[in-house]
């Protein structure tokens, strides 16, 4: 398995932290722009999307600041995270996705997660 590269999005989201947050950690916010359907057993969500599922861990949660999760199926040094940014002067939110993809996929990967972004932005109304 060819080794994976660190990379880190940021999107201006016009939202709270508190509503963002909402959107990144809960079931019924998550299925609205990230998959089609997400349960959660013992902090492994399971996110489904066109009937396929996966898998992942959340690590660590910081309430109205960021998630981290882990694929289970994934190695253990691998997660993606999602995490919100305000700026302390101008109070501007951003979201910043970090993820590992393997360096030929990158930009598909970041494709994927612009397009997820997208609508998590039209459905927040931002």
């Amino acid at each position: 398995m060819s080794e994976k590269k660190k990379f880190t999005i940021e999107y201006e989201i016009k939202s709270s932290p508190r509503i963002l947050y909402g959107f990144l950690n809960e079931p019924n916010g998550l299925t609205q722009w990230f998959a089609d359907d997400v349960n959660i057993k013992d902090q492994v969500y399971t996110f489904t999307w066109d009937g396929e599922q996966q898998k992942a861990k959340l690590l660590l949660q910081k309430e109205n600041k960021l998630v981290r999760f882990k694929w289970v199926d994934d190695e253990p040094q691998y997660f993606f995270e999602m995490e919100i940014l305000q700026d302390e002067l101008t109070n501007d939110v951003a979201l910043a996705i970090t993820d590992f993809a393997a360096e030929d996929a990158i930009s598909e990967r970041k494709l994927i997660w612009n397009n997820q972004v997208e609508y998590l932005i039209s459905v927040l109304g931002a």
